[in-house]
């Protein structure tokens, strides 16, 4: 449920070198205009570089290109789709859990369980100074290393609020009322985009960023929305791979969305 651990906004990787049109080769129904990012050192694995393909959301059409992208595989920041586009390498995984297939396995209930005195709300995609304090703990905890631990409150507002298309927070709070956990989310024709998400360090044994996901998927199913998007699994980066561990959980391959296998498509 990531941004991007090296960048809060796609498009500005493209400041190096000039952007050029790429062709579409994702299945889209129609053409777009895409533009391929200049390399930078990858977030996720050491020793690698990243390039993405990035378009604009904008205009009316927004929201239905960006389900069309969603289920190709893209990811959204800020007014932009992205989707990672490395010659050499395929360590991305596009994932989503099918929320009919759904059954809680022991450690998910486990989790569930420790985490029902904090429900999830949706709230509007407004940032407050409460969810910055506890996103900044968060990154300085977690990601101490990464751009997002220097953002500051306008940018994190710019994060959250300049969007073009169905986007909403759920906010997490326990029975005091103090803020334990926030996720950023898009709503899709076919389910919710689990944009990012972070919570409290000091909560850190509650398990709040599975909680977040296992809420999503019981919305999902109270919406008849069929999936919760998870963005990509990374199955050489701990920060990413944990999402193999959920159940029903599909990945993108060539054929389509399949049954997930943990060797890459």
């Amino acid at each position: 449920m990531e941004i991007g651990a090296g960048s809060t906004k796609p498009g500005a990787e493209t400041a190096p070198a000039e952007p050029r049109p790429t062709s579409d080769r994702h299945g889209l129904s129609s053409p777009r205009q895409f533009f391929a990012t200049a390399p930078v050192p990858c977030p996720y694995v050491d020793g690698r570089v990243e390039r993405k393909l990035i378009v604009e959301l904008a205009g009316r059409g927004a929201v239905d290109l960006y389900d069309e992208l969603s289920r190709a595989g893209f990811r959204r920041s800020h007014g932009f789709a992205y989707r990672p586009a490395c010659p050499t390498c395929n360590a991305c995984v596009p994932v989503r859990i099918a929320v009919d297939r759904f059954a809680h396995s022991r450690s998910t209930r486990r989790v569930r369980n420790l985490n029902r005195d904090i429900p999830g709300r949706f709230v509007p995609a407004r940032a407050t100074p409460e969810q910055f304090q506890t996103f900044t703990a968060y990154q300085r905890s977690r990601h101490r290393d990464s751009d997002m631990a220097t953002m500051s409150y306008g940018d994190y507002r710019s994060m959250v609020e300049d969007s073009s298309v169905r986007t909403a927070l759920a906010e997490f709070r326990a029975p005091d009322g103090a803020l334990a956990a926030v996720s950023l989310l898009d709503r899709l024709d076919d389910g919710y985009s689990a944009v990012y998400s972070f919570f409290d360090p000091a909560r850190d044994k509650q398990s709040l960023g599975t909680w977040s996901i296992l809420w999503l998927v019981e919305e999902c199913r109270r919406q008849g929305l069929p999936y919760a998007y998870l963005g990509y699994w990374i199955g050489e980066s701990p920060k990413m791979a944990y999402k193999a561990r959920f159940p029903a959980i599909e990945h993108l391959s060539h054929a389509g969305w399949v049954s997930f296998r943990r060797a890459a498509p």
